[in-house]
């Protein structure tokens, strides 16, 4: 689950990107609400955002192809619908970073200082968008699995299959797609120094509604049915009061409401009360939301880790076999022939 938009930190340097229609200002006729000062808002994070993001890229994306290895062989293994949604989820993850922290923050935004054509940073608008949908919406999926799972068992052993999950999740990645393209014409916040026009706040509010409202409400009832149900079934002796995968549900669902919840108040603050292109303090706070909401594409490797052993004795094997394999290939003809004929010899 990522974060969408282009929002780096700010050029003071650079020119403003054209508007809708390509005029500058775009509504030269509303009267804003917002204080009139003259000078642009300095970008007090400086320097920061960009290390930040080199080291969750740099860490992070080796992280997430190392859990999609894993979460591949534990799908193809046991035919789980949740590793399904899980592998779905790590790979919407790593769209995310590519698009949006490699494309997004740091080569449009601190390598070029965000001088592309207008065409090109709306197209990434509409990837960065669709790769947010598609992160948050594979949780919702995941939920909803889980949900049927405990409250209504029979339906789903009799209708779950990987079939239908590869359908699902075909589905939400296609709506995804289609959801982010309204966004092409989302507006760059950082130099946003009009009063929002009614196409700013419906994009704005149709981001916080798709990304967070909408998705923590559906997290919200069904976790709550979940915990319901398995405090009945524990009190009853039936089974333990939460299991693994039910812990990665809730783990997944809670770091998602926790680390995006700033992102988006920030963002209502902006959309209200003070423009980010006036007001360092907005500036500095949208900096720092951005760096903790795109936290949450690198943590659920460590969250998956701490809970299910089955995936660290998978994750194990994952690395022992690239090591292996790289170790096979090191050394010289004939040695590969030895290795294999003394490991014979022992096991004989």
């Amino acid at each position: 689950m990522g974060l969408a938009g282009p929002e780096t930190a700010g050029q003071p340097q650079v020119t403003p990107l054209p508007t809708l229609n390509g005029s500058n200002p775009r509504h030269d006729d509303v009267n804003g609400h917002w204080p009139e000062i003259p000078e642009r808002s300095p970008c007090v994070a400086g320097i920061i955002p960009v290390i930040y993001y080199s080291v969750l890229l740099s860490l992070g994306l080796p992280v997430n192809v190392l859990t999609t290895v894993a979460l591949a062989r534990l799908a193809a293994r046991t035919r789980k619908p949740s590793y399904h949604y899980l592998l779905a989820l790590t790979a919407s993850d790593i769209v995310t970073q590519v698009v949006i922290v490699f494309v997004g923050f740091l080569l449009q935004g601190a390598v070029l200082a965000r001088k592309v054509p207008q065409a090109v940073v709306r197209t990434a608008n509409i990837l960065e968008f669709a790769a947010n949908h598609a992160s948050v919406w594979i949780a919702v999926l995941l939920t909803v699995d889980r949900y049927n799972a405990l409250c209504r068992p029979l339906r789903h052993r009799a209708t779950s299959s990987p079939g239908r999950s590869h359908r699902a999740i075909a589905a939400v990645f296609s709506t995804a797609l289609l959801t982010g393209i309204p966004f092409y014409w989302w507006l760059d916040v950082w130099r946003d120094a009009d009063p929002p026009s009614t196409m700013d706040k419906l994009l704005k509010w149709a981001h916080c509604l798709v990304v967070y409202f909408i998705p923590c409400n559906v997290f919200l009832v069904t976790n709550s049915a979940i915990v319901f149900r398995l405090r009945k079934k524990s009190q009853r002796g039936l089974q333990p009061w939460v299991s693994k995968s039910t812990a990665i549900l809730l783990g997944v669902t809670s770091l998602f409401a926790i680390l995006w919840a700033p992102r988006i108040c920030v963002m209502l603050y902006h959309l209200y009360v003070a423009p980010v292109h006036r007001d360092w303090r907005v500036h500095l706070a949208l900096d720092i939301a951005n760096m903790v909401a795109m936290l949450n594409t690198a943590v659920n490797f460590g969250l998956y880790c701490f809970i299910s052993k089955t995936f660290r004795a998978t994750v194990r094997q994952v690395i022992r076999d690239v090591h292996m394999c790289c170790t096979l290939k090191s050394p010289p003809k004939g040695t590969v022939v030895e290795l294999v004929l003394k490991s014979v010899g022992t096991e004989l």
